[in-house]
């Protein structure tokens, strides 16, 4: 039977609300994380209503793609590490803290940049794919603009993890490559200790078992 995920909802939600903004500069105005709106006015939900919104159609297909390729193996994931309710509570604080952990890095060098801005949700489909990284470190993965090329999950990440870094370091494009590297660390972070603490999974010794064999 057919049954509607979080995943599925989080992206209904969204392409409704980014959709609609793209026609609608106030939807943006009013969503979009802007620090300076934030330290000086309050808007504290800004550090989360940013995912909801998009630049564009190319923008929001990838990485909806994404979160809807990985997402729904999470949640399948967490649902038998921590059991149907929790898991489905674990994945959305994942999704929801991996928009904040994900832009507090940001947040904090431009607090009072009245020129900056930021838009999308790849920060917080990072947390989703390395969560899932984590989990399955051997699963192949494509590279982008690579076709055929599928390489273990665990090397894709490192690669990503490299590239997002150096990036974000030079600092020379408008895409917001530190938001993909700390969403992505947060993943890794929070499927670790949430997996090992409570659900009593051993997620250390299973990551290296499988890649070791």
């Amino acid at each position: 039977m057919f049954s509607i995920t979080i995943t599925l909802v989080i992206i209904i939600i969204t392409c409704i609300i980014s959709i609609t903004a793209f026609s609608n500069q106030k939807i943006i105005n009013d969503l979009i994380f802007y620090p300076p709106a934030v330290s000086q006015n309050k808007q504290w939900y800004r550090l989360f209503s940013y995912g909801l919104i998009h630049a564009d159609f190319i923008h929001l297909a990838f990485n909806m793609y994404v979160l809807y390729g990985f997402g729904e193996s999470l949640e399948l994931a967490f649902a038998t590490l921590f059991g149907a309710s929790l898991g489905k509570i674990m994945y959305l604080l994942l999704y929801v803290l991996g928009l904040l952990f994900s832009i507090i890095p940001t947040y904090k060098k431009n607090q009072n940049n009245s020129g900056y801005s930021s838009l999308g949700a790849s920060g917080a489909v990072s947390a989703v794919l390395f969560a899932c990284i984590v989990l399955y470190p051997t699963s192949k993965l494509g590279m982008l603009f690579i076709p055929g090329l599928k390489i273990p999950a665990y090397i894709f990440g490192g690669v990503y993890l490299g590239i997002s870094y150096y990036l974000s370091k030079k600092g020379t494009s408008n895409i917001n490559h530190e938001a993909h590297y700390w969403g992505a660390v947060f993943g890794i972070v929070f499927t670790m200790l949430t997996t090992y603490f409570i659900a009593n999974y051993p997620v250390f010794t299973s990551f290296i078992n499988q890649i070791t064999n």
